[in-house]
């Protein structure tokens, strides 16, 4: 699995531009779900059948990543740019972008002052060139963070945990589920990280009766870090609310239970700030109950995004044992 995480994660895919992870989906799935199409703002959705008597099923993990967007390109060459989704400007001065067509460029700050850190418009994209008609970037043009995928045994390390990580457990369960009665959609979406707009949209053409999303948590196990019941290497968070939603009671019992039941480690989310493709999938037509499953992830929103894989495992046999057999909520 871990081959199919690097690819994800190294891919290039901020919001609105996911066509290198949508193509690294494809051609891990293709041949092995009952129909595959991608709808009109680029979501993926993949189906598999069910054996009938089961329910209409939809399973979400966003595609896109934060990521920056050159807004001003200066006399001398060097690229302002905006953020798209949630840049911490704390993580970004001496970091390495790259471009949709491979150019890459490092990230300066204005030395303006001698304390305190620098804003989001005190920064900018130095890509080496020399003048503005010199400068390959246009406005416009968007980048993601350029980092390699970093293998430390137990622990993976990489720019794109979020949500790549759960693009990887939706893949992975899809390829280890055996017969089931439910007919399940696979949806890997688009621009979660500017608004759940894949979210909304695919929720809706979907139209199923139960909604499950997986994505990335913060955790409360580093050195002084905020008071939070979650930790790397402790199984999968199981959300009971976020500052977007509450998970429906039912969904949330029934995916305690399959951990129970399976065996399998497992911890409860309350999560302070942030919410998920769950929030959009709940709130679709008339409403569906949706729960979350979330991988524990240390350094979210930074350049090097860190997960167990264990708890990535654990996601997966979670999910499998979860869709084998009738669902009760």
């Amino acid at each position: 699995m871990k081959e199919l995480i690097k690819a994800l994660v190294e891919a290039y895919g901020p919001s609105g531009s996911e066509e290198q992870v949508r193509a690294v989906v494809t051609q891990h799935i293709e041949g092995r779900v009952s129909d595959l199409r991608t709808d009109a703002l680029g979501n993926l959705i993949a189906t598999v059948r069910g054996t009938g008597g089961g329910k209409r099923i939809m399973l979400a993990a966003h595609m896109d990543e934060i990521g920056l967007i050159a807004s001003f390109v200066d006399e001398k060459g060097f690229v302002r740019f905006n953020p798209v989704g949630g840049l911490r400007v704390e993580t970004l001065v001496g970091g390495r972008v790259r471009f949709a067509n491979g150019l890459r460029g490092v990230i300066g700050a204005e030395q303006k002052g001698v304390n305190g850190m620098p804003t989001m418009e005190q920064l900018f994209i130095d890509v080496g060139a020399r003048s503005k008609a010199t400068c390959p970037v246009q406005v416009g043009d968007m980048a993601c963070m350029d980092r390699d995928f970093v293998d430390l045994g137990e622990r993976l390390v990489a720019k794109a945990m979020d949500d790549r990580i759960a693009c990887a457990v939706l893949v992975q369960t899809l390829l280890d589920l055996g017969p089931t009665p439910h007919d399940i959609s696979f949806v890997f979406t688009v621009q979660e990280e500017v608004g759940l707009r894949g979210a909304q949209t695919s929720a809706y053409g979907v139209d199923a009766e139960l909604g499950v999303a997986v994505d990335v948590t913060m955790t409360g196990d580093t050195p002084e870090a905020r008071t939070m019941a979650v930790a790397l290497g402790d199984g999968p968070a199981i959300k009971v609310k976020d500052s977007g939603m509450l998970a429906h009671q039912g969904v949330r019992r029934w995916l305690v239970d399959t951990a129970k039941q399976a065996g399998l480690p497992y911890q409860l989310e309350v999560l302070p700030g942030g919410t998920t493709d769950g929030r959009a999938m709940q709130t679709t037509r008339a409403g569906i109950p949706v729960g979350v499953i979330s991988v524990p992830c240390r350094y979210v929103h930074t350049p090097s995004e860190m997960v167990d894989y264990g708890d990535v495992q654990n996601c997966v046999k979670l999910l499998v044992a979860a869709l084998s057999g009738p669902i009760v909520l």
